[in-house]
């Protein structure tokens, strides 16, 4: 194995195979860049909101954790795709989707990363203008906002232009950081923390308590699966013959781990709804509500926290934007991929805060594309496993090298089992919506006010993917020699990779 670059040299791989002797990392640097990803105040926020849905600090720390485990289940098979191909998964599920579906995955994995950015941006910028504006008295004016989002954004986009390895750095850093500066937490709310806040329901009964309880479980899901389009991203690097149950395990755990930035914002949340309900009423401040209620000596590790928060998440979000957008457009490089969508994003994130307001709007549009993701995840997970996780890394870069056919090639490019089960999931995933206050589709009330439109789209992805392969079976050539796991296969042929417009065949 070669020695690694060092951390400043930028990296030049896109999504094309990396090389078995140039992959150095560890099932410990996808912990790292998992939990450093989501150990930030974003997820914080996302932890309070149990407590804005009315739920005691009990009844919303069970459905915190429901809802973690859950999603950390989902999530961690997508760790085994990267080692396994040596490329991101938008590129490995050409396997499922065909050599042109995989787009599925990359639009999927691109909106999912800018608005993921914009969050993190948007709410780490409030946290470092508030916190500095309660310890100096600079105020809250636009240009303060505007210096804090575009100081963070091009921080970010900096890093993502070196690439993997200095993302590395950045999160190994964040991981040990963060945590520090969430653990002081502990002795700053401590005299006004109370493990007994009620909530609005007296007992946990009623489709109001449960409406609430699985909405909050639901959100707590989501950010586990919103890393599922991401992982290859990071396990790529990771050598091929790495036990399967170390990568497993680094990307479950990361996501255990997430229960302290989960906790702190349950926590706090209860905090601001005791002693500064203000911030919870109407439209939630919670950022605000923080500040009022932290004493003044740990203003300093808010801001820290911010920081801190915003280069984690943000470059876990932006460098798989530019390594997506790399892989719909081959012509382009990662690095000016890159830089490309890093300054659209950033763009969008100061149209959207001072132009057009739709930070409320972009949280409803993030709770819809994780909807839209997780039976993509489904597809990939049952897919993996049908295959007994056998591929072949030459047909998987066909799109990549404008080629056509290959054993994934399927018809024209499509393998209408996969999109089909895809897309039908997500169909009903947007008619069962229910976003209260925000977006409620057509059929979003007929459970009682709870949204199901995640375990069901998820449920039904399974069902349809497997019926689909049962009643058309794949060609044997897709599988390995050990053959098919649960279904079936047929004798259909398979077209020899090709130069694209040309029936020139191309040698492996």
């Amino acid at each position: 194995m070669q020695s690694p670059p060092p951390v400043t040299v930028v990296e030049q791989h896109g999504v094309e195979r990396i090389p078995d002797a140039e992959r150095d990392a560890g099932p410990l640097d996808l912990f790292r860049l998992s939990f450093g990803g989501a150990n930030t105040f974003a997820t914080a926020f996302l932890g309070s909101f149990p407590i804005l849905f009315g739920l005691s600090f009990w009844q919303g720390a069970t459905a915190t954790v429901l809802g973690l485990l859950v999603g950390a289940l989902i999530l961690s098979p997508m760790s085994l795709f990267g080692p396994r191909n040596g490329t991101n998964n938008a590129v490995s599920s050409s396997a499922h989707l065909g050599v042109h579906g995989r787009i599925v995955g990359s639009l999927l994995s691109l909106l999912t990363a800018i608005t993921f950015f914009s969050i993190s941006v948007w709410s780490s910028g409030d946290a470092l203008v508030g916190a500095l504006d309660r310890m100096t008295g600079i105020g809250t004016s636009t240009p303060a906002f505007v210096v804090a989002y575009g100081g963070f954004a091009l921080l970010v986009l900096v890093v993502c232009i070196y690439g993997f390895r200095f993302m590395l750095l950045v999160n190994k850093i964040a991981v040990v950081s963060a945590s520090a500066l969430f653990a002081l937490g502990v002795p700053a709310f401590a005299g006004v923390f109370d493990a007994g806040y009620p909530g609005r329901f007296a007992e946990a009964s009623g489709p109001a308590f449960w409406a609430a309880f699985f909405g909050s479980a639901l959100i707590v899901l989501s950010n586990p699966i919103s890393f599922g389009a991401f992982l290859g991203d990071w396990a790529r690097y990771i050598p091929a013959a790495t036990p399967r149950s170390r990568c497993l395990a680094a990307a479950f755990l990361a996501q255990v781990c997430t229960l302290l930035p989960f906790g702190f914002g349950l926590t706090t949340a209860s905090v601001i709804a005791v002693h500064a309900p203000e911030f919870l009423a109407g439209a939630p401040n919670y950022v605000g509500g923080l500040l009022a209620v932290s004493p003044s000596w740990y203003f300093v590790p808010l801001v820290l926290l911010a920081v801190i928060g915003g280069m984690s998440t943000g470059t876990t979000s932006l460098y798989g934007t530019g390594l997506d957008f790399s892989s719909i457009f081959p012509r382009l490089s990662r690095v000016a991929a890159t830089v490309l969508i890093g300054v659209v994003s950033i763009g969008l994130i100061f149209l959207g805060r001072f132009t057009f307001d739709v930070v409320q709007s972009v949280s409803t549009f993030a709770s819809l594309i994780i909807t839209f993701t997780a039976p993509w995840m489904v597809v990939m997970i049952l897919g993996f496993a049908t295959r007994r996780g056998w591929y072949d890394p030459e047909a998987l870069q066909v799109f990549n090298r404008r080629q056509h056919g290959g054993r994934y090639w399927f018809e024209h490019g499509w393998n209408w089992r996969g999109v089909g089960a895809w897309l039908v999931s997500a169909v009903l995933a947007l008619l069962f919506s229910n976003i209260p206050d925000q977006f409620v589709g057509p059929l979003g009330t007929l459970a009682g006010g709870i949204d199901v439109s995640l375990p069901l789209s998820m449920l039904v992805a399974a069902v349809s993917y497997l019926g689909a392969l049962t009643l058309f079976p794949e060609p044997r050539a897709v599988f390995g020699p050990d053959g098919p796991w649960l279904v079936r296969t047929s004798d259909a042929p398979v077209r020899p990779i090709t130069a694209a417009g040309s029936g020139r065949h191309v040698e492996p």
